[in-house]
């Protein structure tokens, strides 16, 4: 442990498995004391990884660790996170991770009106209800850091003539979502921006090749087009701890590294070697 987050008090979504599992232990292994949010405490059937295995795995950092069952497309539900999140650790949210998302890939013309509220609320309402949760203990401590992850779907499609790739227009609702977040994280980081709060969203340049990537479009993916979970990690952390002069930012998780002469480390913190070191 580097002690690099030691005495911050983190929130993070969607930590049952994948990048929001992998931050949260990241934190955690650099002094953070920890709450973890997800739908299930157990899991589900279909993918490996669980909120209890988040917490477990946590616990060995010795910081404080707590979890939290909540489904985020309920607004009942996520309206208590933040309040409870603040019991578990003793005191306000210094840092807060967007990560739960709903990714629906269906055609737009039979896209039903019931998937595109569930991708709304998960993608774009629950950050925010989140960022508006922790923001007031923020500014009172003159700190924070909040950071949405999105993704390069958020961009329109180049043309006519359109070139389009799997699964071409099918991610339009959930790339529509990811945009309207981007959207409010470069509003919040400018509105805050003289409070001390850091508001930032970060995307993978390259596929992550999480057990949710894996179970969605695992099979359509090539190596070349992949970037590996520490690399993508380390972008998300470094934004846990960003200076002023980066808050708004819509970030892309390589090219962060590079602009910032980050080299990424492994889960743990420690020296890591090999192809998923480098920038």
């Amino acid at each position: 442990m580097t002690g690099r987050f030691a005495a911050r008090r983190a929130l993070v979504t969607g930590a049952s498995r994948g990048i929001g599992a992998a931050v949260a232990y990241r934190l955690a292994a650099e002094g953070a004391d920890v709450v973890v949010v997800a739908r299930t405490a157990d899991g589900r059937a279909t993918l490996p990884g669980s909120l209890a295995e988040t917490v477990e795995k946590i616990g060995v950092f010795g910081t404080t660790v707590g979890s939290i069952t909540a489904d985020l497309t309920d607004a009942d539900q996520r309206a208590g996170i933040v309040g409870q999140a603040e019991l578990l650790l003793g005191g306000d949210i210094d840092i807060l991770v967007n990560n739960a998302a709903v990714a629906i890939y269906q055609p737009l013309a039979d896209f039903p009106l019931r998937r595109r509220r569930l991708t709304f609320e998960a993608n774009v309402h629950a950050p925010l209800d989140l960022a508006q949760a922790v923001l007031p203990g923020m500014r009172a401590a003159g700190r924070g850091w909040i950071v949405n992850l999105t993704s390069a779907s958020a961009r329109l499609f180049p043309g006519p003539p359109f070139h389009l790739v799997e699964p071409g227009t099918a991610l339009a609702v959930y790339a529509a979502s990811k945009a309207a977040l981007n959207t409010l994280t470069n509003a919040l980081g400018a509105e805050f921006l003289t409070h001390g709060v850091r508001v930032n969203a970060v995307q993978p340049r390259a596929a992550v090749l999480t057990e949710g990537a894996q179970h969605l479009v695992g099979e359509t993916i090539r190596p070349d087009q992949l970037e590996t979970l520490e690399q993508m990690v380390e972008a998300v952390v470094a934004l846990c701890d960003a200076p002023a002069d980066l808050t708004g930012r819509i970030c892309v998780s390589l090219d962060l590294l590079a602009e910032l002469g980050l080299t990424a480390r492994g889960l743990d913190g420690g020296a890591l070697t090999g192809a998923g070191a480098t920038s």
